[in-house]
């Protein structure tokens, strides 16, 4: 939403200011499609050429990503870290053999089910349950496990901002291709020199239409989403940080209960619980759920 409200803003301003100076809307109305065709096709195209067909869709589900924000909110910090505290408390109360059904089949767990959402995620659990089952198979060295899981969250981060470098790189492009419609509109231009000023003047008018949009949906547009999805696909990624060090404060002999508090210091500041409220949320655990 707030998204959807910046760019009405930068189109009011931008569009508002242009004909408060007693600007014309007619020549850029009617360059409009024509130079879209050009500077927006253009784009487009470069984009498919310099990406792999998984990164294009990753790119173009990163527009709705930037609308909508962050996948993990509030609720579901809360709920990794109370998931997170019942495997390792079924782990050093139950050992391999209580833990083995949970991390064998996430899907059918009745852990994993009580949090729907992480569970549906198969990024979340393959890396809870991977790792997991790696320390069931005598791998328990902490600093070995976080090594592994450092190397685990390099490769997803440096994946998951694909898209926002793809982003980044349409936008450094659209001024230039801005130029290049510009530059075939004064050649138009030049091709019609016999024709009277006002004509001539309105042609100017609509190759110079080019160079506008083209820095105009650079740096007003594409470049700001590239950014904030950036920053999207890094506060996601506190999500795994979060797991990789409850994981890794279980190894080094913690409580669950503990484990779990270094973990929260993972969560981004405007989503983190209270101590208070991360211990009001253990407690409501079902006494089932932990046995």
């Amino acid at each position: 939403m707030v998204t959807l409200v910046g760019v009405v803003v930068v189109f009011a301003m931008v569009f508002g200011g242009y004909l408060a100076a007693g600007g014309s809307m007619e020549v850029i109305i009617y360059a409009l499609p024509f130079e879209m065709m050009m500077i927006g096709g253009a784009a487009i195209g470069a984009l498919i050429i310099s990406n792999s067909v998984p990164n294009l869709k990753k790119t173009f589900a990163g527009f709705g990503k930037v609308i909508k924000g962050p996948k993990w909110k509030k609720d579901d910090y809360r709920d990794l870290l109370c998931l997170m505290f019942l495997l390792s408390k079924t782990l050093k109360t139950k050992g391999v053999v209580g833990l083995e059904p949970h991390i064998e089949n996430a899907q059918e767990s009745s852990i994993f089910g009580q949090y729907p959402k992480i569970q549906s995620d198969h990024h979340v659990t393959d890396m809870i349950c991977d790792t997991l089952r790696m320390v069931t198979m005598n791998l328990d060295d902490p600093h070995q496990v976080e090594d592994f899981l450092e190397k685990q969250l390099e490769k997803h981060h440096h994946e998951a901002e694909a898209p926002a470098n793809a982003l980044q790189n349409m936008a450094d492009g659209l001024p230039a291709l801005g130029i290049v419609a510009a530059v075939l509109g004064v050649i138009k231009t030049m091709s019609a020199i016999d024709q009277p000023v006002e004509i001539l003047g309105r042609m100017i008018g609509g190759a110079l239409v080019g160079t506008f949009l083209g820095v105009f949906l650079s740096y007003g547009f594409v470049g700001p989403m590239a950014a904030r999805l950036k920053q999207i696909i890094a506060e996601e990624h506190q999500f795994y940080l979060i797991i990789r060090d409850c994981i890794t404060a279980h190894l080094h002999g913690h409580a669950a209960q503990v484990a779990v508090e270094i973990g929260r210091g993972n969560v981004p500041s405007g989503y983190q619980p209270s101590f208070l409220d991360m211990e009001e949320a253990l407690n409501a655990i079902p006494v089932d759920a932990q046995a």
